[in-house]
């Protein structure tokens, strides 16, 4: 999910708790979190709203000064639903962060991280990819992830990409710049 980053602060301290969003369908379901440049965040409800229901408080708890101002500022087509999304931070801790953080492994989680990236090579459009990108990662942290694709022969986008399945993993770290092996992920090419 998409979220402007001049509600990014807003959303973290809690004083936005409402976003408006014009879409064809709905894409976001009440009850899940979502990882987003604002953080994760947890949806509370979805509604269906026209635009001529929205509340004033509403527009207020989205940031806005006035209902126009919301109106306003709805991207997308007209004539598409509009959706009122009641929102909050999520305190708990990112799954993927415990994970990565898990330093012993079984012979059978070995066994397991290594049938998912067969998987992950399998489906891939451009080959074999998750062993050189775990390697190019612990030999070279914080390096660019351009710099990365390049000395990989890959593009940029879809290098970043298909660096998220691994850390969605556990198996890599994100950094201001570049990334590094998880704590799981250097344990795990240390016990293959």
């Amino acid at each position: 999910m998409l979220i402007e980053k001049r509600l990014w602060a807003g959303i973290q301290d809690g004083s936005i708790t409402v976003i408006f969003r014009r879409w064809k369908r709905r894409q976001a379901t009440a009850g899940n979190t979502y990882r987003t440049a604002a953080g994760r965040i947890v949806v509370d409800e979805v509604t269906e709203i026209a635009p001529s229901r929205i509340r004033r408080a509403d527009a207020l708890a989205a940031g806005y000064g006035s209902v126009a101002e919301v109106v306003a500022d709805l991207r997308g087509t007209p004539g598409d639903p509009v959706f009122l999304l009641r929102l909050r931070p999520a305190r708990d801790e990112d799954p993927r962060t415990v994970l990565a953080e898990t330093v012993q492994l079984s012979t059978e989680d070995v066994e397991g991280i290594t049938r998912r990236l067969a998987r992950l090579d399998h489906a891939s459009g451009h080959g074999p990819w998750t062993e050189q990108t775990l390697v190019i990662i612990r030999e070279r942290p914080a390096v660019r992830a351009g710099d990365l694709a390049d000395e990989l022969g890959r593009e940029m986008l879809p290098f970043k990409v298909d660096v998220r399945k691994l850390k969605n993993l556990g198996l890599t770290l994100s950094l201001e710049v570049g990334y590094r092996l998880s704590p799981r992920g250097e344990a795990y090419l240390r016990l293959r």
